[in-house]
């Protein structure tokens, strides 16, 4: 009794396998090339063709496995051949059927599987063309499928062509008998070059009857500009000498009897027979494999959904420039505000942006340039031959204008911009990674900047990035060794002077240096990985230091606290708000968090729900720094600030200049309009004080009232000492 299900033709199916001669047969280049397409067309470990026996499988070929046989009872392909489509397991950890299987369990520990059979014409499933991975994947597609059986079939005709070639070596009438029935035109001819023989499939293919064929010269089939050749390697076999194509399978060109060229693969032989040497041939017409070819070869060397070239091209590309002593320019484009419209409008929006950005790209970039997309929303220009740096920059920024025009998607204008870094190609010693990290060290500049810019790699970006990367280590240690404190600088209110709130500050306790201000590391944590865990740690401490506070005799005490953009990408973001004043018992209005422009127009469209969620719970928001950006007043429209605080650079320059004072007392004027609180930042003298208190300001906070310090020390000073009044 089998422990695996086998095909009702069972035995038939296995004298049909032993006439191809092919188990434990060695490897064959051919297998291999198909084998390695299929895994690098879908980026599978490991691609088999399997052929199965009587109670094992034989790897014919095989990429990422260094076995090449199993028992059937382990084996997937062994219900792959039990039907005519492509059979497929996403994960087979979870699917009853091989959860316990030993490949499953035990290494190489396969999770997905897909086997296309391999059906001979008369039916029967030898063995399959499959791909088994150790990641599960969430679908293998129609397409997929299709794919996967066109590469199946190459591997059928593979098969099909071995075994003709072996019985073109058997006596000539078995020959005969073969070329009345093959599929393939079967041609044979004399030393004269005249035909001789002509079977059906060479009617068919070459559209000329036997009748018609028999006699004439080969030159009947050969295309006018090939005839030449032929004649000499002819006249080179007949005399004795030995053609290069003789005994192999080569690709050319055949005359069809309209007038068009075939391309058809040929197999030549040659014997000799009555002292005259004679020819065969078997020519199969590859159309449908040339076509299906340049599918594949499209498939893997350009992006399928914009159909631009892909990574693979690109850096085969690169590798031809670098190779020789020509200057190019790498554009690295990376568009600015994507992932939120994936977030808020969904992928089907996001795809679409992306073929429209591609378009509007591949239009405008000369056709004598590549352009690749690298994976999600990065594209690249090689701009090659005698491209320069000014060429280069003004490319970039006629595509960054080009990118910001809107893209009309089911009734929404989706706007989007772009940043783009720029690497120069000059040096003969450089390589293609070389060249891309330098683009996007370029990239990096160009957001950091502002974004929607175009920079070009200098070394000083290596330097400033290395120093970075060293940073982002000590900062990663700096959180293990929990070496970051938070500190708080009070808020007073300017009418009475009674402490209202304080604004959290974090500090980095260095072990060597001491109290690390936030302008030396913040522009890098903010950016980092740690940000988010960072971030909640900021929140979570503050909100608890704050409930202490209002529970030791100052019930309406408030805390500020900073927010980094990367917070805002974690979908859960209101829920960890709302979590941490649960934790703490702190009433949502002694909470306000700080935002400044740029978090706004980084985070546009991914902001703006979850501010109003908290906003409705009675959480504070304010406008930090306000007044030193360019959108600030159309943002006040959409957004629910409740409080604008005046950087402290119009502050400090109020007691000498008119037009500080201009701008205070309008900031002051428009929040009243709007019904806003404001909060006036570095104050420092007295006469700032009153200065800000005759405009009717709020609120202030700066060194007047205290520098920054550790909770037990304005505890001290402000919460045990001195309740309520500075």
């Amino acid at each position: 009794m089998r422990g695996y299900p086998v095909p009702a033709n069972e035995l038939e199916r296995i004298q049909a396998l032993d006439s191809f001669a092919l188990m434990d047969s060695p490897p064959e280049r051919d297998y291999d090339q198909i084998v390695q397409m299929a895994a690098r067309i879908f980026n599978a470990e490991i691609a088999l063709v399997s052929l199965l026996h009587r109670d094992r499988q034989f790897f014919k070929a095989s990429v990422g496995v260094d076995f090449c046989e199993t028992s059937r009872e382990i084996s997937f392909c062994t219900h792959a051949i039990l039907g005519e489509n492509v059979f497929y397991v996403l994960n087979a950890a979870t699917d009853e059927r091989f959860r316990t299987n030993d490949l499953v369990r035990e290494a190489p520990h396969v999770r997905f599987y897909a086997g296309a059979p391999l059906i001979t014409s008369g039916g029967y499933a030898l063995g399959t063309l499959c791909l088994l991975d150790t990641s599960p994947r969430e679908v293998f597609s129609e397409r997929d499928q299709l794919i996967l059986k066109d590469l199946a079939n190459l591997v059928l005709e593979r098969m099909e062509l071995r075994r003709l070639e072996q019985r073109n070596r058997e006596i000539r009438m078995r020959f005969m008998h073969i070329t009345s029935t093959s599929p393939d035109a079967i041609i044979c001819a004399d030393s004269k070059n005249q035909i001789i023989s002509w079977n059906s499939s060479a009617e068919s293919i070459f559209g000329h009857t036997a009748e018609e064929a028999i006699g004439q010269t080969l030159d009947l089939i050969i295309p006018k500009g090939m005839r030449a050749r032929h004649i000499s390697g002819f006249n080179k076999v007949v005399s004795g000498g030995q053609e290069r194509i003789i005994g192999t399978s080569v690709n050319l060109t055949a005359l069809h009897r309209d007038g068009h060229e075939i391309p058809i693969e040929l197999s030549l032989s040659r014997w000799t027979e009555g002292g005259e040497a004679q020819f065969g041939a078997i020519i199969r017409d590859i159309t449908s494999r040339v076509e299906a070819e340049k599918l594949l070869k499209h498939a893997a060397e350009n992006d399928h959904l914009t159909g631009l070239a892909n990574r693979s091209l690109l850096k085969r590309h690169l590798q031809e420039v670098c190779s020789s002593n020509m200057n190019a320019a790498i554009l690295l484009i990376d568009l600015d505000g994507f992932k939120e419209i994936n977030d808020t409008l969904g992928h089907a929006a996001g795809d679409f942006v992306l073929q429209v950005t591609s378009q509007r790209i591949r239009q405008h970039v000369p056709a004598c340039h590549l352009v690749a997309r690298l994976g999600g929303d990065e594209f690249v220009v090689l701009m090659s031959g005698s491209a320069d740096q000014t060429e280069a920059v003004e490319l970039g920024f006629a595509l960054v204008a080009l990118i910001e025009e809107p893209v009309e998607f089911d009734d929404n204008s989706i706007y989007i911009g772009a940043s783009i870094g720029v690497s120069m190609k000059t040096d003969n010693d450089m390589d293609s990674e070389q060249i891309l990290g330098n683009a996007d060290l370029a990239l990096y500049q160009a957001k950091a900047d502002g974004r929607c810019l175009v920079r070009v790699f200098t070394p000083e970006l290596r330097q400033t990035a290395s120093r970075k990367g060293t940073l982002n280590s000590s900062l990663r240690q700096a959180w293990e060794n929990k070496e970051f404190e938070m500190y708080y600088q009070p808020q007073v209110q300017l009418r009475d002077g009674s402490i209202s709130g304080a604004e959290a500050l974090i500090r980095w306790n260095h072990p060597t240096h001491g109290v690390v201000s936030p302008a030396f590391f913040l522009n890098v944590l903010e950016t980092s990985l740690l940000a988010i865990p960072v971030g909640e740690w900021i929140l979570r401490t503050a909100c608890e230091q704050a409930a202490k506070w209002r529970s030791a005799g100052h019930p309406g005490f408030r805390i500020g606290i900073n927010l980094f953009a990367a917070q805002f990408r974690v979908r859960d973001f209101s829920e960890v708000v709302e979590r941490a004043l649960n934790d703490f018992a702190l009433p949502p209005s002694a909470l306000e968090l700080e935002i400044t422009e740029n978090i706004i127009l980084r985070n546009e469209l991914r902001i703006m729900q979850p501010l109003h969620h908290l906003r409705s719970l009675g959480v504070g928001i304010a406008f930090d720094d306000f007044g030193t950006g360019y959108a600030s007043l159309s943002l006040l429209k959409d957004y629910p600030v409740t409080r604008l605080k005046i950087d402290r650079s119009f502050v400090s320059g109020a007691e000498r200049s008119e037009k500080d004072q201009v701008i205070i007392e309008t900031v002051i004027r428009l929040a009243a309009g709007f019904n806003l609180e404001v909060t006036a930042e570095g104050i420092e003298t007295q006469e700032q004080e009153d200065l800000m208190r005759r405009y009717a300001c709020n609120e202030g906070q700066g060194y007047l009232y205290g520098q920054p310090m550790t909770a037990s020390e304005f505890t001290q000073l402000y919460i045990s000492e001195c309740p309520g009044v500075l």
